[in-house]
């Protein structure tokens, strides 16, 4: 028990860091199926982190833009989202299913695209 008390918090964040990455790596696995159907890759970084490095093919809506700009997105086709670590993806993935978009993924990190 003293072990769970002194490590049960580094636990679980152990365990959200590891669920995040096997989440994205799932995602990069079906690029290229989703790539196939069409799918709308979008970085949610800043434009200045954009401008610094991006992956080709990729269309650059910052998250705080993101609610002004889903019209860029078109409807019906599968949209991949990323950003530096996951994090800004995942609230724009929520953003993107409460206005209807049903085939959100989140990739995680930017890199990922390039795989």
């Amino acid at each position: 028990m003293e072990f769970l008390k002194a490590y049960g918090p580094l636990l679980v964040l152990m365990a959200w860091f590891g669920y995040k990455w096997w989440r994205a790596h799932r995602v990069v696995g079906q690029l290229p199926g989703l790539k196939q159907q069409g799918a709308v890759l979008v970085d949610v970084r800043s434009a200045a982190e954009f401008a610094q490095g991006s992956a080709p093919g990729t269309l650059n809506i910052p998250l705080q833009e993101l609610g002004a700009r889903m019209g860029e997105i078109p409807a019906g086709v599968p949209v991949v989202v990323g950003c530096a670590s996951g994090t800004r993806s995942g609230m724009a993935g929520m953003m993107l299913r409460k206005q209807g978009f049903t085939q959100v993924y989140n990739i995680g990190s930017w890199r990922n695209f390039l795989k």
